[in-house]
């Protein structure tokens, strides 16, 4: 009797027993962030890149550093592939989305950094 009350023991203890997984919800990976304050981490990062980015830059060493662009266009001009990236720089609204009123625009004119804001935007498009 002992042993079959030992082995329903352990069999329910198997059996009933469960996987435990721990998410830190405090990661980074360039594109999800999932607190307020890491948002405001992501965004003062995205800034000061762009307040030291130089003109020239490469698109893809902005892609390396930023991580995928909120929005991106493309359009073709004089023959030219003009592409304007846009990263998330400020918060307006607290609704879970990013908009490109939310964003910064960085324009790139074949690959190459020539400009970043609105006054940029309006120049090359």
């Amino acid at each position: 009797m002992k042993a079959l009350l030992l082995t329903s023991l352990l069999a329910g203890t198997v059996l009933l027993s469960g996987c435990v997984i721990s998410i830190d919800d405090n990661y980074e990976d360039g594109y999800h962030v999932s607190s307020a304050a890491n948002w405001e981490k992501h965004e003062a990062k995205n800034r000061q890149f762009i307040a030291d980015a130089s003109l020239g830059m490469s698109k893809s060493s902005v892609v390396d550093k930023l991580g995928v662009a909120d929005f991106n266009e493309m359009v073709s001009s004089d023959g030219d592939a003009v592409q304007v990236l846009y990263y998330r720089t400020q918060r307006v609204d607290d609704d879970g989305s990013t908009t490109k009123n939310e964003c910064t625009p960085l324009v790139f004119i074949n690959n190459e950094l020539v400009g970043w804001g609105d006054f940029s935007l309006s120049k090359y498009l």
